[in-house]
């Protein structure tokens, strides 16, 4: 609406509605201040002398902090995983929903024994929250955030190894502004704890709260030193090394090849590099994440034993939080970070 003079004939405005009218109708005033908004209509005497009428239309927006809470509810479907997304307790979510119900006049949520569901109305307005809270999201970093001088990534130590470090060459050139710090994972919990910009995680791409985008296809094959191999002919017959963790084992490349399956592993190592490291020195035949190894099996230090991979659905992912806003070299940071080895330096 053009909040000039505003001029329509044949309509009158009341509380929100349009009837049909001779009136003519002119903006007379409107003024804003925080939340509210106060338009006031005055219905002139046109020609034939109808009398004329006054109208305040008043329009309160409930406060940012209750909508905030309403969209993680409505996006989690859950009180008590907005509320850990949020930092509040389960109470104070609770207690916010209540009072934005209260002003809107609407339920939003239906209660039900084993917790909440949006209403037909909440489910209607999600989307609209959304898409606002988003621009202003949006809007806010591209017109005040300064260029970011640090970014935080936590990952667990191979990945940082095997998989950042070759790229930190390509980072420094197209982000020299920036300071990488790097926070290493050991236990899942810990990045419950982690504040940084971006986590490095293994699983699906859904985690609450959470933007992902795939870092790499996870593909597992034999690998192992070509001196090994050549020493001893049937790789098969070779001690096995495995990682503990969330990928494939042994046991599961035995059932998808077919192949027999074979006594529990000679070596485990709770890291993936330490048992690369293994495998490069001799030690036994590794079931290895293909896109981690790339670089031993390019420069020799291992071979590939196998002319088919075990693919996975699930993955690494890198992660960010949905509620912070954006900044310039989050998308040069995960392009790098997402390209093929081959792309690197080139």
């Amino acid at each position: 609406m053009d909040f000039g003079v505003f001029y329509r004939s044949g309509y009158q405005f009341i509380a929100g509605h349009c009837q049909p009218t001779i009136a003519s109708c002119r903006l007379w005033q409107c003024s804003t201040f925080h939340t509210h908004s106060v338009i006031s209509i005055n219905k002139e005497y046109p020609r034939d002398g109808i009398k004329t009428v006054m109208a305040d239309h008043h329009q309160t927006l409930p406060p940012l902090e209750w909508i905030r809470v309403f969209e993680a509810a409505g996006r989690l479907g859950n009180f008590t995983a907005a509320a850990n997304e949020l930092g509040l307790t389960q109470a104070a979510v609770s207690q916010r929903i209540k009072n934005l119900e209260l002003q809107l006049g609407a339920q939003l949520f239906n209660r039900q024994a084993r917790g909440v569901i949006l209403s037909i109305q909440g489910e209607s307005w999600l989307p609209h929250v959304q898409s606002a809270l988003n621009q202003l999201l949006h809007s806010t970093a591209n017109l005040f955030e300064l260029p970011r001088r640090k970014i935080t990534v936590a990952a667990s130590s191979s990945v940082i190894e095997l998989w950042i470090v070759p790229r930190l060459r390509n980072i420094a050139q197209q982000l020299p502004h920036v300071q990488l710090s790097f926070e290493t994972i050991q236990h899942l919990p810990d990045y419950e704890r982690s504040e940084a910009d971006f986590e490095i995680r293994f699983g699906d791409g859904n985690w609450p709260g959470r933007e992902a985008q795939r870092l790499y296809a996870e593909e597992l094959a034999p690998v192992a030193s070509p001196a090994l191999v050549q020493e001893n002919g049937n790789w098969e017959t070779l001690p096995r090394i495995a990682t503990s963790g969330p990928r494939d084992g042994w046991r599961d490349w035995s059932i998808a090849t077919g192949a027999d399956i074979q006594p529990a592993p000679s070596l485990r190592f709770d890291t993936f590099v330490q048992a690369l490291r293994a495998a490069e020195a001799g030690a036994g035949v590794l079931l290895g994440s293909l896109p981690l190894c790339d670089s031993a099996i390019q420069s020799g230090y291992l071979i590939c034993l196998a002319d088919r991979a075990l693919r996975m659905e699930a993955g690494y992912w890198i992660t960010w939080p949905r509620n912070r806003p954006t900044f310039a070299e989050r998308g040069i940071l995960i392009d790098i970070l997402r390209a093929p080895a081959a792309e690197q330096n080139a």
